[in-house]
């Protein structure tokens, strides 16, 4: 972490700045362990690996940390030399690459950096938060990056004044907050006026299909750890992911028949090989049934969010994981 980053940091608790104590710093001058402490020394964070550490190990987060670790690069464009993030990113948000040059962009809930990367490469100052010890895996991905600020924090307690930046960008997160309406008028404060917010959240639906038999079985798999319910899938989803192919191609049944045991299997859906196919199915069936929380929304619901935060522009409809939310702070 690069000093000028931690030099922006606010304490959520105090509203006062951070500043560095008991650094160590690497050959290139970065900050790579430490302490940061408010004026009021009330408020004091540990910096461990380059990351400060606003909020502790283990909370309702755990499970991503423990996917996004195990997985780091199965999302990653850079690393399996697809494109998809990068198509995803800039088809939902409506925002173009060469605009995105020297903008401040707070990126709520990182993961492993699939989206991180791509606003780095267009010369973004991305600043990208998780709760979860995802932001090691967002490291090992992105990092070190001169335009990279990392940190491990609360999304309903941001570490950054208000107004202070451009875009704010917060995909795959909501829905997996305890409170989804709260948790995205918590971002709207940090978007400076004239800036654009991008969302996305589930999508409630009735229907049983391969993306809402989950919630058959979540009431089970919300009580395993993150490491057990990890062993299942990776034992059932290889041995399932072809017979689930077969099911989906049974005429008039089939959409209904892949509804019953949950695999995420994006075959002739994403342009993956074989042993991409499994490594997605599996990652993704562990996130439908691993997170503490998932509640998904209609799009009036996420409406009614934009027009509460009094934004402009506002755009809400079905798309990218369900529903997708672009607006602008008048």
């Amino acid at each position: 972490m690069k000093p000028a980053h931690l030099e922006t940091l606010i304490s959520p608790l105090t509203g006062l700045r951070m500043r560095l104590r008991a650094v160590e710093v690497d050959e290139s001058g970065r900050v790579k362990e430490g302490t940061l402490i408010d004026a009021s020394e009330r408020h004091i964070v540990p910096i461990r690996n380059y990351i400060p550490r606003f909020v502790a190990d283990g909370d309702y987060s755990n499970s991503f940390g423990e996917q996004w670790n195990r997985y780091r690069s199965v999302q990653i464009d850079g690393e399996n030399k697809l494109n998809l993030s990068a198509e995803r990113f800039y088809r939902w948000t409506g925002w173009k690459k060469n605009e995105l040059r020297g903008l401040r962009i707070l990126e709520a809930g990182c993961g492993a950096g699939r989206f991180t990367q791509v606003m780095l490469e267009a010369g973004a100052l991305v600043y990208s938060l998780d709760m979860s010890t995802a932001v090691d895996a967002c490291w090992r991905t992105n990092g070190p990056h001169d335009n990279l600020c990392l940190i491990q924090g609360d999304i309903y307690h941001i570490p950054f004044k208000a107004d202070f930046f451009d875009r704010v960008f917060c995909y795959g997160v909501l829905q997996h907050t305890p409170d989804p309406q709260q948790a995205f008028l918590s971002l709207v404060k940090f978007l400076r006026p004239g800036g654009k917010i991008a969302i996305d959240c589930y999508i409630k639906s009735k229907l049983l299909t391969r993306w809402t038999s989950k919630y058959l079985w979540r009431p089970i798999t919300t009580r395993l750890s993150p490491q057990t319910l990890f062993k299942i899938v990776e034992w059932y989803v290889p041995k399932w992911l072809p017979i689930d192919t077969r099911l989906a191609g049974i005429r008039w049944i089939g959409h209904r028949l892949v509804g019953v045991v949950p695999c995420w299997n994006y075959t002739g859906m994403l342009p993956l090989s074989p042993e991409q196919l499994k490594q997605w199915a599996i990652l993704d069936t562990f996130d439908a049934l691993g997170p503490k929380y998932d509640k998904p929304q209609t799009c009036a619901d996420v409406f009614s969010w934009f027009k509460q935060a009094g934004l402009a522009d506002v755009q809400v409809g079905r798309g990218s994981n369900g529903i997708v939310g672009n607006a602008s702070r008048p």
